[in-house]
C-alpha cells in the first residue's frame, strides 16, 4: 500500500516567512526508527553552467518592500525540504502531513453542478463569457442566506473570489502602505508577508524575530490563544482568524465582543478570517457579524477550500458592511469593490456553479460528511500525542493539533521528525514567534495515512 502523498516540491515563492531556521535537531528523546522504502523515479535536473550568466541587467530597481523579506514563504520552503529529503532518501514513503492541503474527493454533488456547467459552455445556450467582478447573483444570494440570513448582511455585501488568500492581498492593496496592523502571534504568515510587500512596516528585527511596525499580538497557552487587548498598541487593522491557523484556538462570544469593542474604541477595522468556521464544535461564533456592532469595525473573508475540497477549485468570498466607512465617511466596499473590478474579472464561472451546489441542502450534507472526515482525522492525531506524554492543543475546532516541544527548536523538531520518521510537519516557528517551541500538524490526509503516521510518531516518541 502506498503512503506517498502528493506535494509540490518544484517551486519556491519569492515571497517569505520571516521565521525560517537552518537544519540541525538534538535526538534527546528519540530513537532511530526504520520504515518501508519505495522505488520512486527522481530526476535530476542539470543546469549549463553558462545558462547561469546574466549578461544584461536592466535599470528598474527591485522592490525595496520585497527585498525585505528574509526567505521563502513557509509552506514552498517545507516542500523544498520535503524535496531535498526525498533526494537524500529517494525510495522513502513521505506522509504529508504539514502544508494544509484537502485530499478527499470532492462530492459528486458538487461535481455533477460544475461537469454540467462546464459541458453547457459548449452550447449556445449555455455559453457565458465576462461574469459580474462580484460574483454571480445567485452564488451571493445563497452565501446571504445560508451564513448570514439573520444578521443583517446583504447578497450586494459579498464578494465572490478565487479565495481568501487572494481577498487578504487585495484588502492590502485597498488600505494601502501609510496603515498599521496588528496580528495574532503565531498566525497565518499571509497576513504578516502582504503588510511587508506593500510596505507598511519597517525592517525585519532579527534579535526579536519581529517586522518593526506590526504589532505582534502574543497568543500563546498561558492566555488561552487571545491576546490581552490592554497590552496591544493601537493599529488602523487588525488581522484576526478564528479558529486561528495553526493553533486550531477558536474564540468566544464574550472574547470577540472585546475585541469589536476594542477595534470601536481605537477606530481600526479587523480583518476576520473565518476560513474554518464550519469546522467548529464548541459554541462559539461562526461569523464576526454574530456580534453587535462588528459590521460598523469588521470585514470577512471565506472560503470553500477546506469545506469542499476546493484547494484547487479555488472560490472564497469576503463580506464587506455597507457600515464600514473610513475616517473621511467613504464606504470601505466601494473602494473593495474598485480594486476587485481593476485587478480581477471574476471567479471562474465553473467554480461558481459548484459553490451553488455545495449551498444546496444535498451540498452542505456532503460538506459536512467530508468535515466529519477530517475532524476524526484530527482526533486521532490529538489522541496519538496525547498518549505520548505532549501537551497538544487545538484539534476541537479546527483540523490542526498544535504540539509542544518545550526548549526545542521548532525547526529541529520537524527536521527531527521528517528525518526518523519520514513525515512532513509545519514548524510552528513559521507562523511566528510565539510559534517557537510547536509544531502544527495537519488532519488533511487519507484515513491509512494518518494511521500510520500516528504508528510513526508512536515507535519516534514512545
Amino acid at each position: 500500500m502506498s503512503l506517498m502523498n502528493n506535494l509540490s516540491t518544484s517551486t519556491i515563492s519569492s515571497s517569505s516567512s520571516a521565521f525560517l531556521a537552518p537544519i540541525s535537531f538534538d535526538s534527546s528523546r528519540t530513537q532511530s526508527v526504520a520504515f518501508p522504502l519505495k522505488n520512486i523515479n527522481v530526476v535530476k535536473c542539470i543546469t549549463n553552467p553558462q545558462e547561469q550568466q546574466t549578461a544584461y541587467k536592466t535599470k528598474v530597481s527591485r522592490n525595496a518592500n520585497i527585498a525585505k523579506l528574509q526567505a521563502g514563504y513557509l509552506f514552498p520552503e517545507v516542500a523544498r525540504r520535503r524535496a531535498v529529503h526525498l533526494l537524500k532518501y529517494p525510495n522513502a514513503q513521505v506522509i504529508s502531513l504539514g502544508i494544509g492541503d484537502t485530499t478527499e474527493p470532492i462530492p459528486d454533488v458538487i461535481t455533477s453542478a460544475m461537469a454540467e456547467r462546464s459541458h453547457g459552455l459548449s452550447t449556445l445556450e449555455g455559453y457565458s463569457g465576462y461574469g459580474a467582478e462580484q460574483g454571480e447573483k445567485a452564488l451571493r444570494s445563497a452565501l446571504a442566506s445560508t451564513f448570514y440570513g439573520n444578521l443583517g448582511i446583504e447578497e450586494d455585501d459579498i464578494f465572490v473570489s478565487d479565495g481568501a488568500k487572494c481577498d487578504i492581498s487585495r484588502l492590502q492593496v485597498v488600505f494601502g502602505s501609510n496603515v498599521t496592523m496588528a496580528v495574532q502571534d503565531p498566525s497565518y504568515p499571509a497576513y504578516v508577508d502582504s503588510s511587508v510587500i506593500m510596505g507598511q512596516t519597517g525592517q525585519f528585527q532579527k534579535d526579536v524575530e519581529k517586522f518593526a511596525n506590526i504589532e505582534y499580538m502574543r497568543c500563546t497557552p498561558e492566555n488561552g490563544f487571545f491576546p490581552d487587548l490592554s497590552t496591544v498598541v493601537r493599529t488602523d487593522i487588525i488581522f484576526f482568524c478564528s479558529p486561528n491557523n495553526p493553533t486550531g484556538a477558536a474564540a468566544t462570544r464574550e472574547q470577540l465582543t472585546r475585541l469589536v469593542q476594542f477595534a470601536k474604541d481605537n477606530g481600526s477595522i479587523i480583518v476576520y478570517d473565518s476560513a474554518y468556521a464550519l469546522y467548529m464544535s464548541d459554541d462559539n461564533p461562526r461569523s464576526i457579524f454574530e456580534i453587535p456592532g462588528a459590521k460598523e469595525v469588521a470585514i470577512e473573508t471565506a472560503s470553500f477550500s477546506k469545506y469542499a475540497g476546493f484547494t484547487g477549485v479555488r472560490l472564497g468570498w469576503t463580506v464587506v458592511p455597507k457600515q464600514l466607512l473610513f475616517s473621511d465617511g467613504f464606504p470601505v466596499a466601494k473602494d473593495f469593490n474598485r480594486i476587485v473590478c481593476t485587478c480581477f474579472n471574476g471567479a471562474c464561472n465553473i467554480s461558481q456553479a459548484g459553490g451553488l451546489a455545495c449551498l444546496s441542502p444535498e451540498g452542505l450534507e456532503a460538506m459536512q460528511e467530508v468535515i466529519g472526515f477530517y475532524k476524526e482525522n484530527t482526533k486521532i492525531i490529538v489522541e496519538t500525542f496525547n498518549s505520548l506524554g505532549f501537551k497538544v492543543y487545538g484539534g476541537q475546532n479546527a483540523p490542526y493539533v498544535w504540539v509542544h516541544f518545550p526548549s526545542r527548536s521548532s525547526w529541529d523538531v520537524f527536521s527531527e521528525i521528517l528525518e526518523k520518521t519520514h513525515i512532513v510537519t509545519t514548524p510552528g516557528s513559521g507562523f511566528g514567534p510565539s510559534g517557537e517551541g510547536f509544531i502544527r500538524v495537519s488532519a488533511f490526509g487519507h484515513r491509512e495515512n494518518v494511521l500510520e503516521a500516528c504508528r510513526r510518531f508512536k515507535q519516534l516518541y514512545k
